[in-house]
């Protein structure tokens, strides 16, 4: 494996990987590598002839009172791990290799991005697509891949990705999990295992949730307020239990077709996000993961 630090150093290899005809699968993350990662790297390895992953907490996509400062950060680990699991390039930019000191450029994905997430977190998802379009311009990908947990933020992705007409296709990977059901996430390390425990009460909610779909139960509402009470009952601060379109993040009216029920909370101070994604055609449901047929209109 090789480890880059600079655009220039990152386009040298990848120009190599692109003359002997190979294809390159890039997985961007932000450190402290879990399962959930690794289970990307593996898709891209299967997928395509070259892995690349990058490593770089993104300060844009923080809010001034987030964790930009003790966000987890474990390098050496990291970098071992990668090493073991066949990636090919490692690129570990610095605020400085992908920032100007000017600053000036701004991209937005509209209404997509003001929903869920981001009505509590103003301005994050523009941080999430400014620096993912840096990445995207300096690794060149064929195919590029996220996590079903963060879907959100990958439905913005792959909307910026296809408006701005980057050649890229865009896939999720389904939801790693422990034991006890809490989805993986590098946040989890705030939290001592009595709260992994209560934490897990988002997907016993979810669990729930998606029960009532498949009993026949429609209304959202009654899907919401069931979802939430199991979340509150287990003494998380509920910010969002919503039931959305799986294209534009909007809550639905009526429970149909290709869905998202989302939730967010806070334990600790600590805000977890989970979700399950569902298609819904008659009296058949099953879950699912987001996909974006529809928006590879580059070809």
């Amino acid at each position: 494996m090789k480890i880059v630090g600079t655009p220039r150093e990152a386009r040298k290899i990848i120009a190599g990987f692109r003359e002997a005809g190979e294809s390159i699968g890039f997985v961007p993350t932000m450190g402290d590598l879990h399962q959930g990662h690794l289970s990307l790297v593996n898709m891209a390895l299967e997928k395509c002839d070259r892995a690349v992953v990058s490593i770089f907490v993104n300060p844009k996509q923080f809010g001034p009172k987030e964790d930009y400062g003790r966000y987890p950060r474990n390098e050496e680990k990291d970098h071992a791990i990668l090493e073991k699991i066949g990636c090919d390039l490692l690129f570990v930019p610095t605020v400085k290799d992908l920032y100007s000191t000017s600053d000036r450029t701004r991209i937005s994905v509209r209404n997509i991005s003001e929903h869920l997430c981001g009505l509590s977190r103003s301005g994050h998802f523009d941080g999430v697509v400014l620096v993912v379009s840096k990445l995207f311009n300096i690794i060149a990908p064929d195919m590029a891949f996220f996590g079903q947990k963060d879907a959100q933020q990958a439905v913005v992705i792959q909307r910026m990705s296809a408006d701005l007409n980057f050649p890229i296709r865009i896939f999720l990977g389904p939801i790693v999990r422990d034991e006890n059901g809490l989805a993986l996430s590098s946040r989890n390390r705030y939290l001592d295992i009595s709260e992994k425990k209560r934490a897990a009460s988002l997907y016993k909610s979810l669990s729930e949730a998606f029960n009532m779909l498949t009993m026949g139960e429609r209304n959202p509402d009654k899907i919401c307020k069931r979802t939430k009470s199991i979340i509150e009952n287990a003494g998380l601060e509920v910010e969002y239990v919503e039931i959305v379109n799986g294209k534009t993040m909007e809550a639905v009216d009526e429970v149909s077709g290709t869905i998202m029920i989302a939730v967010a909370a806070k334990l600790g101070g600590v805000r977890l996000i989970d979700n399950i994604a569902a298609r819904i055609e008659n009296d058949l449901v099953e879950e699912v993961l987001l996909e974006f047929p529809e928006w590879s209109g580059y070809e």
